[in-house]
């Protein structure tokens, strides 16, 4: 018996990728997962591993998903779209756009066929025009969320236990001043998911008659946190998020972001959320002036279906695998938008010299530094007063962060070419380091040498509350933050 699975298992791994189609949608299958995504959307309607269906898709015995709430049918436009009711896969800025305007634009970026089955992708595009895309949470379904155009893309290698998706936004010059509601890829999950883990803290026995609390309570730091989903401790399967690189997220390091709950309907199905911008908890500028030309790639990031013993080994097994995702992070197959390969990136190094009274010269506690935007003016429909993002309020940009060593030395590897601020924080030390006009090139590396670092003080300190460390843990019951009841 083991080793017929053993074969099986071979034979799954190995299997080609094959692409096919219909009408209505694209469908991938590499003999581990298939999915299936809307032409109409965007949408990812369905996802099986094994065979098993992943997602809240109600599907027809024909692998189709059924025509109801606010999921495809034949007409592109025969609802208004309500993010709310989707049950599978999905960006919060689709490609349908509003009712009664025009249908999105599905091709394929990567024939299979092509490359002996190692690898698939397809794109739904929409052009914005005159019309204002996106119709997820805190817009008006009716009239839609920017002007932008959105490229949304799915990828499946041969051998790979789950799919890759991006998103790309174009503004041109001819478009109005944007704002971007709330941003991310959510992905409601098959009812037999009741293991929810986002950290070494929120993770736990999560039915679906749980209640206590809200939803909350069960956030955590992005960037600490790579890999997080859900597990099935019936089906001993595991569907989780995996983010190989930050560099498309906001807020920086210490953003604590909203990763996961049960929905708030009365099906409360498992949701995963993938946040590249929110109004939660900062990190939330991204505005877009009349006429400016930005241009952003969110991803790919890997949605990751696996299976173990019990939700310890899943939820082990999801980390491992976020770990492998670093290390191939940027992906050779993304071409044709903004998304420079490895060739193209840069390392950039130095050593921090700290120079401060009361804190031991050279030794650093917990150093994190990183590049990013420098600070910028946020447009808005009404100028004043000015609002001044950094790295903290900014989604708008790609953010570049590290851990140092204690001796003061930092190496900041596949920085995409641009103009950057150098920013450092470190425990106990007031306030943070900042060099400007760093300039990344194509290719070149960079070393900044010695960086003396001193912190502003106004006068002799004589005393202080709490400790520089950008969290509250020193503080009376910080560890039961989480507790409804505080």
């Amino acid at each position: 018996m083991t080793v017929t699975c053993f074969i099986v298992f071979t034979s799954c791994a190995t299997a080609p990728v094959t692409l096919t189609e219909d009408v209505e949608t694209y469908t991938m299958d590499n003999g581990i997962v298939s999915v299936r995504i809307s032409k109409v959307t965007g949408d990812l309607v369905s996802f099986r591993y094994n065979g098993l269906e992943m997602f809240a898709t109600t599907l027809s015995p024909d692998f189709h998903p059924e025509a109801k709430g606010d999921t495809p049918s034949d007409n592109p436009n025969w609802n208004d779209p309500s993010i709310s009711g989707r049950a599978h896969g999905y960006w919060s800025h689709d490609v349908m756009g509003v009712r009664g305007s025009i249908p999105a634009i599905p091709s394929i970026t990567i024939d299979p066929k092509t490359n002996g089955g190692k690898i698939a992708e397809i794109s739904i595009k929409a052009i914005s025009k005159d019309r204002k895309m996106g119709t997820g949470p805190g817009t008006n379904a009716s009239e839609g969320n920017l002007a932008i155009d959105i490229e949304l893309r799915y990828t499946l290698e041969q051998g790979a236990s789950g799919v890759y998706t991006y998103s790309i936004f174009d503004h041109n010059s001819n478009y109005p001043l944007g704002q971007f509601g709330e941003a991310r890829y959510c992905a409601k999950l098959a009812s037999f998911f009741d293991w929810m883990s986002v950290d070494t803290l929120v993770d736990f026995y999560y039915p679906k008659d749980h209640n206590a609390g809200d939803k909350y309570v069960y956030t955590a730091i992005q960037s600490e946190n790579p890999a997080f989903g859900w597990s099935s401790t019936t089906k001993n399967v595991g569907l989780f998020f995996i983010n190989p690189s930050m560099e498309y997220m906001s807020g920086g390091p210490s953003k604590v972001e909203f990763m996961g709950h049960r929905d708030t309907n009365a099906e409360a199905a498992p949701c995963a959320l993938n946040y590249w911008r929110s109004s939660h908890y900062g990190g939330a500028e991204a505005n877009i002036a009349e006429g400016e030309e930005w241009n952003k790639v969110v991803g790919p990031f890997f949605i990751y279906a696996n299976s173990g013993n019990d939700h310890v080994a899943i939820y082990a097994d999801a980390k491992k695998r976020a770990t492998i995702e670093t290390a191939k992070w940027p992906y050779e197959w993304v071409k044709g938008v903004d998304y420079p390969l490895i060739s193209e990136r840069a390392a950039i190094k130095g050593e921090l010299v700290l120079e401060d009274q009361g804190v031991e010269s050279g030794k650093f506690s917990n150093l994190t530094v990183g590049l990013t935007h420098p600070a910028y003016v946020s447009p808005r429909p009404n100028p004043f007063p000015e609002v001044i993002t950094n790295w903290q309020r900014d989604a708008k940009f790609y953010q570049f962060w590290t851990k140092g060593n204690t001796d003061g030395t930092f190496e900041i590897n596949k920085v995409r070419p641009g103009n950057y601020t150098l920013y450092a924080f470190t425990d106990g030390v007031l306030g943070e380091f900042t060099k400007a006009d760093v300039i990344v090139e194509n290719g070149k590396p960079i070393d900044l040498g010695k960086l003396v670092w001193t912190p502003v003080r106004k006068g002799k300190q004589l005393w202080e509350i709490g400790i520089p460390n950008r969290n509250a843990s020193e503080f009376f019951k910080a560890e039961e933050r989480r507790d409804p009841e505080i």
